[in-house]
């Protein structure tokens, strides 16, 4: 037996002939479950600004991948050819949350099962993260930390720092030019009360006074 006999029995004799009716069947699968993460992800994001784009990037994402997979499976010689194309691809965006990396993964890997036709298996995998995720986006953190961003004339520095020393506030950063003073100040959430910010608010020369909270909402 030559080595062309040897290549095709073990290799080009493993890819099988998909049919069209698949294709769409299984994209249209990876379009569901692309949006089931879309959908997680908006439920338990955490962040400071929600990106929607970078969430219609996650079904897009499953959906690309999954046809990338089944490319490779259809095709012995297009699929020898996309590894290495796909080799010279860099992804420059920065990623600034570690849980947006976890997702990207999660995409990613869903769409490689899909493309693999493991729909069954594809979809336990995405019902077991998404009730972990949810679970684990209704634990309270009893340290969560907030920001409170200060604008006011340089009049009344004295009493906004005896208003910071009174919830025991720490000062990330001040910057002061002509139009006033910004101050940015790091308080833990059982240091302060609802009625922080309207208390400073009212002080004579504060322009503003804006609440932030590491779940991307505010009061002003």
């Amino acid at each position: 037996m030559s080595f062309s006999d040897v290549f095709k029995n073990k290799f080009l004799n493993q890819f099988t002939v998909t049919s069209p009716m698949e294709y769409a069947m299984a994209l249209i699968f990876a379009i569901f479950l692309g949006i089931v993460i879309y959908v997680v992800y908006k439920k338990t994001y955490n962040g400071v600004a929600y990106s929607r784009n970078f969430n219609i990037t996650l079904i897009l994402m499953t959906l690309m991948t999954a046809v990338i997979i089944l490319t490779i499976t259809a095709n012995p010689v297009l699929s020898l050819g996309m590894v290495g194309a796909l080799s010279i691809i860099r992804f420059r965006t920065v990623v600034k949350d570690p849980v947006d990396l976890m997702y990207l993964f999660w995409a990613i890997s869903t769409g490689i099962i899909i493309g693999a036709k493991q729909y069954v298996f594809a979809l336990i995998c995405v019902v077991i993260v998404s009730v972990f995720c949810l679970i684990m986006s209704k634990t309270k953190d009893k340290d969560r930390l907030y920001l409170v961003i200060i604008r006011y004339d340089l009049s009344a520095t004295e009493r906004i720092d005896k208003a910071i020393e009174q919830i025991n506030g720490r000062i990330r950063n001040r910057t002061a030019s002509k139009s006033g003073v910004e101050t940015i100040i790091e308080v833990k959430s059982n240091a302060i009360d609802c009625h922080f910010v309207e208390t400073v608010t009212a002080m004579e020369g504060v322009e503003s006074a804006v609440l932030v909270n590491y779940n991307g909402e505010y009061a002003e």
